[in-house]
Parts: C-alpha cells; structure tokens; sequence
C-alpha cells in the first residue's frame, strides 16, 4: 500500500514550492501535477516525476472542462500502477486550486492498494484574511475551472481548510494562524512542510455536518442560539450586515414561515446560502431519526422544547475581527417577537428554497 499526501491551497506558486520541498524530502517519492492552462478547451495536461525526472505525462481531454473530474478520471489508475512497481514510498498529488480533494481522496481511499496519510493546505499569509472574508468569485480571479463554477474565493479556501490536516504558511502570521485555526481547530499550523510528510494524519469520511454549529476558539469564532423563531424580513434585511467582516458562518435556522423545514446557514466571506436540511425531528417518526445527523440529534436531546421539539436557530460566525456585541444585538432584533403573529409575514426566502435540499 503506498500513502498518499494531497496538497491543495490558493496560490499555485507557493503550492508548487511546497510540493518541490516536499517532494526533495522524500527520495523514493513521486510527485503528481496537473497544468490546468488549457482547461477551457478541454485538456489537461498530468505529469508525474521524482526528485530525477518525469516518468509518466499524460494529456487529459474532456467534452465538459472540470478540475476535478479531470483528475478522478484517471488519477487512482496511475496511482495504482506507480504502487504496483514497488520502488516508491510515496505519492505526492499537487491538486489545482479549483479540484475537490474530498472527492478525490474519497476515490483514493477506495483503493486497496492507496491510502491519504495527509491533505495538507497552503495558505498565503499576505492575502488569507482577504480571501477569507471577501466577496470574490472564483471566475473573476482568472482560476482555471467550470465555466458554471459560480463559488467564491472565500469558499474555496474555507473549504480547503475544513478538510486539511494540516496548513503550511507562507509566514508565521499570528492573525492568519489564528484565523485558519478558528476555522479547523484539529488543523497542525506549520510554516514548513518539514516533517510532514510519512506522518498519517488524515480520517477519511470526517466532514462538516451540514446545519452544524463551529466551537468557540480564541475569541474568533461567536456562538448564537435561539429558541424562539427568526422573523423572515428582518432576518432577509440583515443578511449582508451579519456576514461582513467574517469568513464562516454555519448553523441551522427556524424562520417562522418556514415551519416545517430545518433550514442550513453556509456562509464563506460574505456570501451566503440557506438551504432546506429537510424536516425537524419533532415531524418525523422516531425510526426515521437515525437519518438525521448525529450531532443535531444529540443537541435535540439535551435542548428539547416541550411544545416546539428540536426547532430552534444556532449559528456560528468565525472571523477576523468580530464585533461579538453587535453581531448579538443584530441577531437577537431579528427573532420573532411574542407579540407579532406568523400569517400576515411575507418570506422573502420562500423563491430561492423551493426545491432547495442542502448538501
């Protein structure tokens, strides 16, 4: 079985250097790298080298242009046939920055022959809290991907963090390392990838349960929960102040209009999607929990309301500089108050979950 570490990260200079490093690091090591340049005419070009050469190159050509499709189509064979010569250590998979690790490394892991010891991340210090917290898209930042690919930079990294195992600085910045912490607290924080590699760190399957809330970490990350429901516009009309500044939010959400549905709060910078997780528990039938989440059950546990069940709103808003007294105040003016009745409240959310399920 030969270990596989996967390197993603925004800035494809700083990620390469890291993958060279890496790759000197280990002399019966194989490195693999995908120039994405001529994606949108449907080809890729896959190389695969050791510290004294290439020893495999491979032109990729697809009807549809996508990173990541590109990579799972023909990634796990190469793989596969470097293990089956028995004269390297390991594989090293320098992933483009629009590529989906976890499906990649979900595919690698079915391989009997292949495991990921390590997803490792590389974070540029002089542009993370920008990237984290703004509102650009991918495709106005010239990355090589889908031309549907409508996701924000924000997105991108805050997903690349959540399922690293460990990040590699471009400096020992004490706001960027607190930052990239308070968005995966398990996260090793290095500013080398020395001793990296040969280390299993990675468990496969461990992902971020939709509707679930981050822990407070180091004053970054601001926890709020409500047993009462939000008020539909006012909840609409604050969308844009209570994401400014933050670079994720997570949580579920009981909007008074949408009684029946468990909605999702994901936001990345300052871009946000609701989504519809299904229904409350209190609607379904006890042998129909067990598809749940398990950590929405185990809240709905401990918190169960005599008259509502598990209805209830928490959220979790990580950040470079939160004001924690104003994002309460917001979010505590947005609730339903006792004395305002349900039915004459217009939803403004109600178009965009119509047939909406969250991933």
């Amino acid at each position: 079985m030969i270990p596989v570490t996967l390197l993603t990260g925004l800035d494809d200079g700083f990620r390469g250097a890291v993958a060279g490093n890496l790759l000197a690091a280990a002399p019966r090591g194989v490195l693999v790298e995908y120039d994405v340049s001529a994606l949108s005419t449907g080809s890729v070009v896959r190389i695969a080298r050791t510290a004294t050469g290439m020893i495999d190159r491979e032109v990729i050509t697809m009807d549809h242009p996508c990173v990541s499709c590109a990579m799972r189509g023909s990634l796990v064979q190469l793989l596969a046939s470097i293990a089956a010569v028995e004269r390297y250590d390991v594989a090293i998979v320098n992933v483009p920055t629009a590529g989906d690790t976890h499906a990649i490394a979900t595919e690698i892991d079915r391989d009997t022959d292949l495991r990921v010891d390590a997803v490792i991340t590389t974070v540029d210090t002089t542009t993370a809290t920008a990237d984290l917290t703004g509102e650009e898209l991918v495709r106005e930042r010239a990355i090589p991907t889908a031309a549907e690919d409508g996701r924000a930079i924000a997105e991108i990294v805050v997903r690349q963090l959540e399922y690293a195992d460990a990040a590699v600085l471009t400096t020992d910045d004490e706001n960027t390392r607190a930052l990239v912490q308070a968005i995966n607290p398990r996260l090793l924080v290095r500013t080398s990838p020395a001793g990296l590699l040969g280390v299993r760190l990675h468990v496969p399957g461990a992902t971020v349960e939709p509707g679930s809330i981050a822990a407070p970490l180091e004053g970054r990350t601001f926890v709020w929960q409500s047993a009462r429901p939000f008020h539909p516009e006012r909840l609409y009309d604050a969308l844009e102040d209570l994401v400014a500044g933050t670079a994720r939010g997570r949580g579920t959400l009981w909007i008074a209009t949408q009684h029946r549905n468990r909605l999702s709060w994901d936001s990345f910078g300052t871009n946000v999607s609701i989504g519809v997780l299904g229904p409350w528990l209190a609607d379904l039938p006890a042998d129909r929990w067990a598809g749940v989440g398990q950590q929405h059950q185990a809240r709905s546990a401990l918190e169960w309301h005599p008259e509502y069940g598990d209805r209830a709103s928490y959220l979790s808003l990580t950040g470079a500089d939160l004001d924690v007294r104003e994002l309460q105040e917001r979010l505590d003016g947005c609730v339903l108050r006792a004395d305002e009745a349900v039915h004459p409240l217009t939803d403004p959310f109600a178009p965009y979950l119509e047939g909406s399920t969250a991933a």
